[in-house]
């Protein structure tokens, strides 16, 4: 049992390899602090953090009504009616061309993304009063400028972002504190999770599957999780509010969505990205081809 002049802080995807069990070793490390570390299987939450004394190891998936009950009453006994601190970080990613999209797994990456957030939120939002605590959503710049072939998870953390600023205003006269993290690259085995890239017969973007599974395997500015965690506790113990941006490459993205005229951001995507130019020089090909077969 989680001593009761600890802060209580439950954070959600704390599978090894990715930035929930970074917080959750950082915040258990804070003699303030008792964790409860959760995630979908809890066998996947590194062993160091089943072994301290400063964590109790949780099954929270947060696209399940029953599961996140079941959360909230396993917390409730230990601590009673307060949470400190709860961090939305469980997600989930996928890249596809729009016409390509699957909807369910679409509504599957909405319900990791968006949906469960906000039940979670529900959930555990009267602990969340009684203790004046801090709700914080883990993003990401993919929320604010998307990429290609990213359009479901853009608009999923696109949606977080701008649920998480109404919260804020929602949850500030009941003295609760919404922070919502834009974050940038982290070097966390995330694109190494996300499902193969799959086609359907007869997609428009066949001929360069290649560049959308090389986009998989990179990402620039990519910083430590551990750091990303210590300057998480360092703004939640500051009394911090609203949206930050944060980690890897996220502070220039934030000036260039700010400052640059749009003419510019589509520049960038033109020279980042090669695959308008090869797309069209296929598809100008493939109508030629028809043509032919009619004529």
């Amino acid at each position: 049992m989680s001593a009761p002049s600890k802060k209580i802080a439950l954070i959600t995807g704390c599978s090894a390899g990715g930035v929930g069990a970074a917080f959750a070793s950082v915040f258990a490390a804070n003699p303030n602090y008792h964790v409860y570390a959760t995630a979908r299987n809890t066998s996947k939450i590194p062993q160091s953090l089943h072994e301290t004394s400063s964590v109790t190891v949780l099954a929270l998936d947060v696209t399940s009504s029953e599961s996140i009950a079941a959360a909230i009453e396993a917390v409730r006994a230990k601590t009673g009616e307060r949470m400190d601190v709860l961090i939305n970080n469980a997600g989930a990613g996928w890249n596809a061309p729009a016409l390509d999209a699957d909807i369910q797994e679409a509504r599957r990456v909405f319900d990791a993304n968006f949906f469960g957030p906000l039940e979670v939120v529900k959930a555990f939002g009267p602990m969340l009063v009684n203790a004046h605590g801090c709700c914080v959503n883990n993003c990401s710049v993919g929320g604010v400028a998307g990429f290609p072939f990213g359009s479901i998870y853009s608009a999923s953390k696109a949606a977080l972002i701008n649920a998480g600023e109404v919260w804020r205003h929602e949850l500030a006269p009941l003295n609760v504190r919404v922070l919502t993290l834009v974050t940038g690259g982290i070097a966390t085995k995330f694109l190494e999770n996300l499902q193969p890239v799959d086609l359907p017969e007869g997609s428009y973007y066949a001929g360069i599957k290649d560049i959308i599974e090389k986009q998989e395997e990179n990402i620039s500015f990519a910083q430590e999780p551990e750091i990303f965690a210590q300057d998480l506790l360092r703004r939640v113990e500051a009394g911090q509010r609203g949206k930050k941006w944060v980690a890897g490459g996220a502070s220039l993205m934030k000036w260039v969505h700010w400052l640059a005229p749009q003419c510019v951001i589509d520049r960038i995507f033109t020279e980042f990205k090669s695959f308008q130019k090869k797309l069209s020089a296929q598809h100008q090909q493939r109508m030629a081809e028809e043509s032919k077969k009619v004529a």
